[in-house]
């Protein structure tokens, strides 16, 4: 699975979000997504794509932040 699919799939599961308004510029505040959800995510990355998030992670601001987070690490830990 990419990871926008997951995080579409994430936020029209819990938020009721529309899948077309999930795009790499949408802000993940404006798409309802605070800083527990945000935990939520990264759990749910985690446990989707088998890789295991730092700590420190900064934390993205849209979408397209979170997409090129989650693909790098998955390539970094997957090699």
């Amino acid at each position: 699975m990419k990871s926008i699919e997951l995080i579409r799939n994430f936020l029209t599961d819990r938020q009721g979000i529309e899948t077309a308004k999930v795009v790499p510029e949408a802000f993940l505040a404006d798409l309802g997504v605070d800083s527990l959800m945000m935990l939520e995510l990264v759990f749910e990355f985690e446990d989707q794509l088998g890789i295991k998030l730092p700590h420190d992670l900064k934390s993205p601001k849209t979408v397209g932040e979170m997409v090129a987070l989650m693909d790098g690490l998955n390539t970094s830990q997957k090699g």
